[in-house]
């Protein structure tokens, strides 16, 4: 299939969707009790259901619709249909009484007080040195970004500033070099960077260099250990009306932040601003299971494979179950992995896939399963055919073109993946996809910068008329990616201190973040690790299920020096059907700035 063709088979695709309506059936629950009588309803759709008095519900829905799903006492929980949407087992939560907002009046100028009120809920106040400051009721512009529109990849406040407010930009100093940088080069999972990774930098508003106050203290220097998950609200003040209270050394502006903690910032031993992540008391304590703990809560036909001592006696035991699992394209991708993987025996697992292609065709969810794991293994030949197969699926996905392009660089296809690059950004910026400030918008930006910038010709980026952004970062990046945009799970980072971080995954944490990837089309995110902790950090992960009864396939793709001519990547998979343990994934060591095996 040509890539030119694209914007045609997108609009094909969408026409296709719209006529594909089927029943979507499923079980609503509190995660104890079934729920009778909740209401399931098609958003704008005019079509409506209750469950019955065992929970169940059955409604006729199209790919592309929202489902409304209500309750008495409960949050109420929206789901997008997609092309494999068939069951969706719902688990609701109780609502939580939360306070209306304040009304703000029309009083030209609010005192402290009424301002300390309104903070929480009013987006346009920011505290600074000098009070409470209330963008609407100054006469000069103020630029707020909420906390909440900082993404749970970002990590690093240069980055966070120089992409989300325009006319700012971060320059490098103390002999590391000047000039406009992309991505900082110290990124870390959830604690910060190291002291002084940031060190000699500074940004310019007006042509002159910004300060920072932040908390009600004010700063010259860039603060580098500032938590970015931990800001409420970042102000700008650009204007010299805005900055006078200052005086001159606020010439190039103020940069005010505003973080969840708003408490003083401490000093670690040397006198420097310590990282305020690592005083919370989140250590891991928490019991973390192998892989072998997990494979005894596997289905029993794989258990018995496992367990063969021969190629022979683990041939019996598939074709012993074959007939009762042919039509199971889980015990297939189960089978053909066991035969590649434990007997090398090549030439029978790729004859269990061909045999059973049948129960493969047409389900993306299956495909991209099965070109995770030939990626694993190293297979790009038989992985790229099956991705090819997932893209004429779903060519209105955001995540196809990802996936496309990473395929063909795979294969050594430099040219080829940087035209599929530049034909997503095309299609977006022709309105054919929809605009992205996501995590996937920044995934693909710098996949694409680090294939310019390591193995693209510069005559390939002429003729596609692309420009690289600047990608300064260098280190351990993790890819995590999942087959199944129904699954809900929660990624634990644990620093060789022992500390972790956790992202939720769920609906019950971040509903708005799943939606918004079902909108676009992608799942997954991205990790970027610093050398400010050098060692073994460990990822973990607590599976909560898909809303069927079908396991979900995590891919996770670690880079090794990424960034630099010695940039490797290595790729695992992990067959996620343990629920609500928290299970080991796999180490990285990291040493320095730079991430190593």
């Amino acid at each position: 299939m040509k890539i030119y063709y694209t914007a045609l088979i997108f609009s094909i695709s969408i026409l296709i969707c719209s006529a594909q309506e089927r029943f979507i059936k499923g079980t609503i629950t509190d995660g104890e009790n079934l729920l009778p009588n909740a209401n399931v309803q098609i958003v704008n759709g005019g079509v409506s259901t209750n469950t019955d008095e065992d929970g169940k519900y059955r409604i006729l829905a199209s790919p592309g619709d929202a489902l409304f799903y209500n309750y008495p006492g409960m949050e109420p929980i929206q789901i997008r249909v997609e092309d494999v949407t068939k069951t969706l087992n719902v688990e609701m939560f109780p609502k939580v009484v939360k306070l209306k907002n304040v009304t703000v009046t029309k009083n030209r100028n609010n005192s402290q007080a009424e301002l300390e009120t309104q903070y929480a809920t009013n987006p346009n106040i920011i505290k600074t040195v000098f009070g409470y400051l209330d963008k609407t009721k100054v006469s000069y512009s103020v630029r707020i970004m909420d906390g909440n529109d900082i993404l749970p990849g970002e990590y690093n406040l240069a980055l966070v500033l120089q992409n989300r407010f325009a006319g700012i930009r971060v320059l490098n100093g103390l002999g590391i070099g000047s000039g406009t940088i992309g991505t900082p080069n110290a990124t870390t999972v959830g604690f910060g960077a190291a002291f002084g990774a940031n060190a000699g930098r500074s940004v310019l508003l007006r042509g002159g260099r910004a300060i920072f106050d932040i908390d009600g203290q004010l700063f010259t220097d860039f603060p580098d250990f500032i938590d970015v998950q931990n800001i409420k609200r970042i102000g700008v003040l650009s204007s010299s009306a805005g900055a006078v209270r200052y005086g001159t050394m606020a010439r190039g502006g103020v940069i005010v932040i505003n973080t969840k903690t708003g408490t003083v910032i401490p000093k670690d031993k040397n006198g420097r601003p310590w990282d305020t992540a690592r005083l919370r008391n989140n250590f891991l304590r928490e019991p973390v299971v192998s892989n072998s703990v997990v494979l005894k809560n596997a289905p029993v036909y794989l258990r018995e494979l496992e367990s063969s001592k021969t190629f022979e006696e683990a041939q019996a035991i598939f074709e012993s179950n074959l007939d009762k699992y042919a039509g199971n394209p889980y015990f297939i991708l189960d089978a053909y992995t066991h035969f590649y993987e434990k007997w090398n025996a090549e030439q029978f697992a790729d004859a269990i896939v061909e045999d059973a292609m049948d129960s493969f065709a047409g389900n993306p969810v299956v495909l991209k399963a099965l070109a995770y794991i030939y990626e694993s293994q190293e297979r790009f030949g038989l992985s790229h055919q099956v991705t090819k197969d997932v893209f004429i699926l779903r060519p209105h996905y955001a995540q196809s073109y990802l996936e496309l392009a990473n395929s063909n660089r795979n294969l050594g296809k430099t040219a080829m993946a940087a035209k599929v690059y530049a034909r997503y950004f095309y299609l977006l910026d022709e309105g054919f996809m929809e605009t992205d400030t996501s995590t996937f918008s920044t995934i693909i930006k710098r996949e694409f910068n680090n294939l310019l910038a390591l193995e693209v010709d510069d005559r390939v980026v002429k003729s596609k008329r692309v420009t690289m952004d600047g990608e300064e970062y260098k280190g351990t990046r993790l890819v995590f990616e999942w087959n199944d945009s129904e699954a809900e799970f929660d990624l634990q980072f644990v620093n060789p201190e022992g500390q972790y971080y956790t992202w939720k995954h769920s609906l019950e944490e971040n509903p708005e973040i799943i939606l918004r990837e079902k909108e676009l089309g992608y799942a997954c995110s991205e990790y970027l690790i610093d050398g400010s902790i050098p060692g073994i950090w460990r990822a973990n992960i607590k599976y909560h299920g898909n809303k069927s009864l079908t396991p979900t396939y995590l891919k996770a793709t670690v880079y090794h020096n990424y960034g630099s001519k010695e940039q490797r990547k290595e790729v695992r998979v992990f067959k996620l059907n343990v629920k609500d343990t928290n299970q080991e994934l796999f180490n990285v060591r990291t040493i320095g700035s730079i991430g190593t095996p």
